[in-house]
């Protein structure tokens, strides 16, 4: 399935907001907002961040249709990097071959990627991206309502 990336409008968070709202996504991305269903506060936050220049937000299309992004954010000094797409999308590849696109324009590296102890499609999505497996943390995830580990990947060329 052929795939494009560009630059988030803020058109494009209608569609990042239903995916996190859906009940599976929210659980395997576990660390999340504690209301994910605020969408007032969620617009807000996101619109914002639209135009920060130590974030790079790219939306991932299929067919000039909006399903999800890929986005980098510095956290506590370090480059990270999240994504998500619509749940109808998964199990394709689409994630991984958006993120191999994606570090072909973000270029800043080391980036970091964390992904929840039993998410392992995601764990394969940055594997095949070049991502190793560095270490685990704990913390506490709000759609879990409990701490859990994540691990902790990172990628440095």
């Amino acid at each position: 399935m052929k795939l494009s990336l560009r630059r988030s409008i803020p058109t494009d968070l209608e569609i990042f907001y239903l995916n996190q709202t859906d009940e599976e996504a929210n659980h395997m991305a576990a660390f999340t907002p504690k209301d994910p269903f605020n969408k007032k506060a969620y617009l807000e936050k996101w619109t914002k961040l639209l135009d920060r220049e130590d974030i790079h937000m790219q939306t991932i299309t299929v067919k000039d249709q909006v399903i999800g992004c890929v986005v980098k954010f510095v956290m506590e000094g370090d480059a990270e990097i999240t994504y998500a797409i619509s749940k109808e999308f998964w199990g394709q590849g689409i994630t991984s071959e958006a993120l191999k696109e994606f570090l072909k324009i973000e270029k800043g590296r080391p980036i970091f990627g964390r992904v929840t102890f039993d998410n392992y499609a995601s764990q394969k999505v940055l594997e095949k991206a070049g991502f190793e497996k560095i270490g685990i943390d704990r913390g506490f995830a709000n759609a879990r309502n409990k701490e859990i580990e994540e691990s902790i990947y990172r990628l440095s060329k």
